[in-house]
Order: structure tokens, then C-alpha cells, then sequence
């Protein structure tokens, strides 16, 4: 977004500025620009939308304020080069993006090498620069920590104009105030960030409860793990509270399908509220054996047969006559046993990776085509104290909202040293 001060310009004159860029007068980028996300309020428009073609851009003196979020759309009166497009190290497993980039196309990109960022936010039409200057949390920040804990380096262009390279070595000050700073402290134009071998695909898991403490008990202990071996943690954790019958198989509920519908009447007979616990495992094909499959096999030694049974994968090594035979117990099922949920409300789907990691985009595609992205929709995150949080349902999920809500609320705890 593009605004003066003390200037009184025409949008072409802003061309005069020696910014190699994509400058927009087009009537739809300069609403957006106007508009906040959650639809609650506007702004005067501006005179024109600058979609950066580089850090440099972004130093421009003359009172330019340059908006990072969507750097390559647009119509413009003059395009300039594009930006780069995420340059993916494989060897290294790190990438270098530009801080307009949204995230969906950051993981467009790994996946090209199979591997794909740690950390996520569950909507991904967001962009890199944008949520680093937040948090960037999601339901894997249990294990990885949120998105500012997974960066390298970065490139910021200071309130003076200045562009700096930081990292944990060097301009520490600056990279920790930038990262989560809110965009008070610079502008993000340029992110490393960590990344693992992608897995293809994921198994979704929801569980009920009728009891608050017992939900956020089971909560607490699955995030607990987070040092375990993969196989004995779940790679996502997060939960929801269904405080309306309708939500369960709400916009974002579409895990359920419509033609069998939950009815919280069945789960919860005196219409109280119920609580979400969400759980992913992803897994590769090739292992998908290892997640929920039994095995059962025949083997020979000392001159005996045994049957054996299992869940999971098997390796053999035979040593000085010996069979050792090494069982990897079911992941999914080892893990569930242990919780409290409600007896018969396990329910699970499997989905490509991608799928999953997109699935609030897939669910935003269908209120658009209702028309009820268009209405005001905040999205507000709260950070509440876990000493307080018993006290937060019962007067904010008990009490205040009743059943008088119509979106999706999330909840899930963090570890503090992620």
C-alpha cells in the first residue's frame, strides 16, 4: 500500500520514485488494501498498491509505506521484475523467501524436493513476512515450536531505511525484535527457513469429550511428549469447543461427512458443551503399514514354529543362533488408549499431506461460493494462562457464549520452551 506524506502526488508521478516494482491503481487491489482482514472496518484508499520487486524497493525514502502481503499479484501501471521465487537448499534443508510470499507457495516449492517446512499456520494464504512479524502457530508447534522459531536468517529493512541480514549470530538484537515484533521494529524481506523431509500423507483423528479438565488434561499430556521418538507422539495437536449442535458439522467441520452428521444428543444427552481434541499422524506410503495395519506371520527357530501376531513393522537380526525379533507396537492406537475420550467417538480419515495442510483454504472456497466470505469474519487469538483456563470455559464457553456462536473455536495448549 502506497500513501504520502507531506507529498500531494498523481498515482503516475509515484512511478517517479525509483522503485523497480509493480505499482497497481487497479480499483480492486486498492479496496483490498483498504479493508482489514476480518472485514470489520476500512480506510481511506490509497492512491496506488506497490507490489516490492526487491528489498531495495522497500528502502525508498519520500514517505513510502510498501505493504509486504500479496508482492506478485496485480495489475499495474508499470511492472518491474518479480520477485524471486523461494530458492530451496536440499542439502542444507533450508529455504530463502521472499517476505511477500505466501506460505501455499512455499510448500508448492519444497515439495518439488521433497521436503516442506516444520511449522505452519492452519490457514496458508498468508504471507511469509506477515506471520513471522506475529508468531506463526499451528497445531505442530507442540513439537517445532511456532514459525519465528524455525527461521535462520533474516533480511529486514529498518525505520531508517537501512537493510540488514540477521541471524542468531549475527544482529541478534534485531532478528529477536523482529521476529514476533509485529512489524514495529522493520520489515521482513527475506526469511531462511528450516525444513524436514515432507511426509505424503496424514491420518486424521477426532476425538470427544464432555469434560473440560479431562480434554485439556489429555491435551497437556500429548504435547508433553514432544522429546519422544516420532513414533510415539502425534505430529499435530490442537481442539475445538462445540458449543452448538450445528458446529460439529460446521464450514470447518467438514471432516464429518454430511449424509452421517454427529449429534452432540448422542455424545452429550443433557445438551452441555462438548470439547474437539484434533490429532494428525503423518506417514509415508511405504510405512503406512507401521500406522494401523496388523501383521501376523510364521517363523522357525531351535527346530519350533511360532505364530505371531502385530500391529507395525518388523525387522529380524539373527546373532550367534539367536532370532531377535524387534516389534514396533501400533503408533495410533498405542497413543489413543491412553487418553479419556468419550467411548465410541474416535473418527478418523486419511488425505494426502497437502490436503491437510490446505484444508481451511478448502473450507474458505466454500463460503465464497455461499457469499458469506464477503461478511465480517475476525479471527482473534488469546493467550490465556493455564492456572486460568478452567475459569475461561466456564465463563466464556459455559457462560457468555452459550450457543450463540456461529464459528469455529480452537483450543490447544504450548509448550513455553518451544
Amino acid at each position: 500500500m502506497i500513501v504520502t506524506v507531506g507529498l500531494t502526488l498523481d498515482p503516475t508521478e509515484l512511478l517517479l520514485l525509483g522503485v523497480d516494482a509493480q505499482l497497481s491503481v487497479d480499483p480492486t487491489d486498492v479496496k483490498a488494501a483498504s479493508l482489514d482482514f476480518g472485514l470489520l472496518t476500512g480506510a481511506q484508499p490509497p492512491l496506488a498498491v506497490m507490489h516490492p520487486a526487491s528489498s531495495q524497493d522497500a528502502q525508498t525514502a519520500n514517505g513510502v509505506v510498501v505493504q509486504m502481503s500479496g508482492s506478485k499479484g496485480g495489475s499495474g501501471v508499470a511492472s518491474g521484475r518479480k520477485p524471486p521465487h523461494p530458492r530451496v537448499w536440499p542439502q542444507e534443508r533450508f529455504v530463502d523467501v521472499w517476505g511477500g510470499e505466501l506460505w501455499i507457495d512455499v510448500l508448492r516449492s519444497t515439495l518439488q524436493h521433497g521436503l516442506a517446512p516444520k511449522s505452519w499456520t492452519d490457514y496458508l494464504y498468508l504471507s511469509v513476512g506477515g506471520t513471522l512479524s506475529n508468531a506463526g502457530i499451528s497445531g505442530q508447534a507442540f513439537n517445532h515450536g511456532p514459525q519465528i522459531s524455525n527461521v535462520h536468517e533474516l533480511d529486514v529493512v529498518t525505520g531508517k531505511g537501512e537493510l540488514l541480514t540477521c541471524s542468531e549470530e549475527q544482529n541478534s538484537e534485531m532478528f529477536h525484535a523482529v521476529l514476533g515484533g509485529l512489524g514495529q521494529f522493520g520489515i521482513i524481506t527475506r526469511a531462511r527457513i528450516s525444513l524436514e523431509p515432507a511426509p505424503q500423507r496424514v491420518r486424521w483423528i477426532r476425538v470427544l469429550y464432555s469434560n473440560f479438565s479431562t480434554f485439556t488434561r489429555d491435551q497437556e499430556y500429548l504435547i508433553s511428549l514432544h522429546e519422544q521418538p516420532a513414533s510415539q507422539k502425534f505430529d499435530y495437536v490442537e481442539g475445538f469447543v462445540i458449543v452448538d449442535e450445528g458446529l460439529i458439522n460446521n464450514w470447518r467441520s467438514s471432516f464429518f461427512s454430511p449424509h452421517n452428521p454427529v449429534k452432540i444428543s448422542s455424545l452429550e444427552p443433557n445438551g452441555g458443551v462438548l470439547y474437539c481434541l484434533e490429532i494428525a499422524k503423518n506417514y509415508h506410503e511405504s510405512t503406512a503399514s507401521t500406522i494401523d495395519q496388523p501383521f501376523a506371520f510364521l517363523y522357525s527357530s531351535m527346530g519350533k514354529v511360532f505364530l505371531v501376531f502385530g500391529t507395525s513393522g518388523i525387522s529380524f537380526n539373527v546373532l550367534n543362533s539367536k532370532l531377535w525379533l524387534m516389534t514396533e507396537m501400533q503408533e495410533v492406537e498405542s497413543l489413543l488408549k491412553k487418553l479419556n475420550f468419550i467411548p465410541a467417538s474416535v473418527f478418523t480419515t486419511d488425505m494426502p499431506y497437502v490436503d491437510f495442510l490446505d484444508r481451511v483454504h478448502k473450507a474458505e472456497l466454500k463460503l465464497r461460493s455461499k457469499g458469506l466470505w464477503e461478511v465480517p469474519h475476525p479471527w482473534l487469538n488469546l493467550f490465556v494462562p493455564k492456572s486460568k483456563i478452567a475459569d475461561f470455559d466456564k465463563g466464556v464457553f459455559k457462560g457468555i457464549l452459550g450457543n450463540k456462536t456461529s464459528g469455529p473455536i480452537l483450543i490447544y495448549p504450548m509448550n513455553k520452551n518451544k
